[in-house]
């Protein structure tokens, strides 16, 4: 029906009605479903509906209604059935149509612009988007056509590839937010260290002014104390003489008054004499302190203690393909590990070099940590309370051992040619596999299978035990390896490599290695693992997806680790065969 008071366009035809239903006996059926009462022009057969001048003249136009049949004005029916007219319901709403126009929000969007690919109203329709210039269908005599269409199809896969997109924005961001706070608090720590050096070098030239000044005090106080004492001695022998000579006196005793005065003239000469060579005034100075002007000035020019400077953002070169895994090992040389002292077999779970390129290794058997001179083979034994499993470099003078029966991290201080035990840290657990870098380790446990980031005050930062699903990660972690923003686990009861972050979150595994041990890093993110059930040694890509083979036919391999400055990679093993028993140490060179 028609909407009273509603005022027509200037661009409709003038026969458009500002009445009643009464204003036109047939009007335009279509243009009644907006509120715009035409007069009917002619008449449509299939669709069954009385149709003004514009919906006659453009209703064959859409593919669908071509071929349907149009009566004109002298043929149409000129009866019209009001139950089929488009009776709106309150407001003008349809019940499906609810979404009001952004342009005229008293209106709700029922058509469609093809040439604007446009969401429009009755107004935007008779305003700007007339059937004369645009291609305007009204949405539900079109809307069937998008159930299951092409169009629909790739609308949802649009959605999906954004989406997908916008998560791995998030995910990139969140990643790239984690490693940007690691790297502030590394450089806390390194403005801390900085810091504590420049002050532990002021107070070494402290020090050095203040032992001057406590060393001229403690001076004046011995001269004083000197002068005090000779000055007091000559005094009493001085006096006792003039009371013997003053006696001798008026006793009138001259033979004895002559031998004390001659005495006493002699006293006098050496006391004299003792005299000119005690301190004096002229050998007491007052000082005042001048302060390093140098120092002063340095201090009062600089604006800051330091920078922080952006990182260059380099991703270690990774091999793309097993062909670039691939690498030739000489033949090894072999190293005798075995002491006087030790009782049984070496078992050896753990190896580290050292920068001064010193060899460590945990012998499990033998309660003892070994510090080997490769070069000339020396062997130093240090004995621990406990079966040492993994061991670690902290700092250059520092070593991390893991001593699982007794839940304890043990730390050892190492110089080129000692070592000793310093604190130790209590864990809650068997703790295995243990790996530093810049300040934090990363523990694996066997009970409670876990993998823990700690600090080496034995904070704990991060454990990490279940996946995203709640399931459990590991099964029998053995070792760890570790660089700036990767930490790999071995793991022989999952069979498999699982690859974190330092936020210890899971980013990948490799799955191809049956019961894999040993585990060290190569400089290029890649590393080298040992699986024990195939005899082999591995090279595994940094993202764990490749796999190559090193060496085969090891019996029994345990520990590995690759020194990148030699570009040697040592191996422990628990064979029985003379050429390979448990007390040797095999080197392999890279060719």
């Amino acid at each position: 029906m028609a909407v009273p008071g509603k005022k027509s366009s200037k661009k409709l035809s003038s026969t458009l009605s500002q009445g009643g239903a009464e204003d036109y006996d047939i009007f335009c059926e279509i243009c009644d479903q907006d509120d715009i009462r035409l007069p009917a022009f002619g008449y449509c057969v299939d669709c069954e509906e009385h149709l003004c001048q514009t919906c006659f003249n453009t209703h064959r136009k859409p593919r669908p209604l071509r071929h349907h049949q149009l009566l004109d004005k002298d043929h149409m029916p000129h009866k019209q059935n009001l139950r089929k007219s488009f009776k709106p319901t309150s407001g003008g709403k349809t019940a499906d149509l609810t979404k009001s126009c952004p342009k005229h929000t008293n209106e709700i969007i029922k058509f469609f612009c093809h040439d604007h690919n446009a969401l429009i109203c009755s107004v935007c329709v008779t305003l700007q988007h007339t059937p004369t210039s645009c291609h305007v269908d009204y949405i539900p005599d079109i809307s069937r056509q998008i159930l299951g269409s092409t169009e629909f199809k790739e609308t949802l896969k649009d959605i999906d590839k954004l989406t997908d997109k916008c998560c791995k924005i998030t995910k990139d961001l969140k990643q790239r937010v984690a490693k940007s706070t690691i790297s502030l608090k590394d450089a806390i720590v390194e403005i801390d260290n900085f810091r504590k050096e420049m002050n532990k070098r002021l107070d070494k030239l402290e020090k050095e002014v203040k032992d001057t000044a406590t060393k001229i005090q403690h001076d004046n106080n011995n001269k004083l104390k000197t002068t005090e004492t000779t000055c007091d001695d000559i005094n009493k022998f001085l006096q006792a003489s003039a009371d013997t000579l003053k006696h001798l006196n008026s006793n009138k005793k001259t033979d004895q008054l002559f031998t004390e005065l001659k005495i006493a003239q002699q006293l006098i000469l050496h006391n004299e004499n003792m005299a000119k060579q005690l301190p004096t005034t002229n050998d007491v100075d007052e000082y005042t302190f001048e302060s390093n002007q140098a120092i002063k000035k340095l201090l009062q020019n600089e604006k800051s203690l330091g920078t922080l400077r952006k990182k260059e953002l380099k991703k270690p070169a990774q091999p793309k393909d097993k062909a670039a895994l691939r690498m030739k090992m000489s033949t090894p040389r072999y190293m005798n590990v075995e002491t006087f002292s030790d009782k049984y077999d070496c078992w050896i779970n753990g190896i580290t070099v050292s920068p001064q390129n010193q060899l460590f290794i945990a012998d499990y058997n033998n309660f003892s940590i070994k510090m080997i001179d490769i070069k000339p083979g020396a062997i130093k034994q240090l004995q621990l309370e406990s079966n040492p499993w993994n061991i670690t470099i902290v700092t250059k003078d520092t070593l991390a051992v893991t001593l699982p029966n007794i839940y304890t991290i043990q730390f050892i201080s190492f110089s080129s040619n000692s070592f000793s035990l310093k604190n130790k840290l209590k864990v809650d657990g068997e703790c295995l596999g243990i790996s530093h870098h810049q300040g934090k380790l990363a523990v694996t446990f066997s009970i409670y299978a876990k993998l823990q980031i700690m600090d080496l005050k034995g904070n704990i930062k991060i454990t990490v035990t279940k996946d995203s699903n709640g399931d459990n990660i590991f099964s029998e972690p053995w070792c760890v390896t570790t660089n700036s923003h990767s930490l790999y686990v071995s793991d022989a009861g999952k069979k498999e490599v699982t690859w974190f972050n330092w936020q210890g979150e899971m980013i990948g595994r490799n799955v191809d290695i049956t019961s894999p041990r040993g585990i060290s890093l190569l400089d290029d993110g890649s590393f080298f693992v040992s699986d024990e059930m195939t005899k082999c040694i591995y090279r595994v890509s940094a993202d764990c997806k490749d796999r190559t083979t090193i060496l085969e036919n090891i019996e029994d391999p345990k520990a590995v680790c690759w020194c990148a400055e030699t570009r040697t990679l040592y191996l422990s093993t628990c064979s029985i065969t003379i050429e390979s028993n448990e007390n040797i140490i095999k080197m392999y060179k890279m060719m």
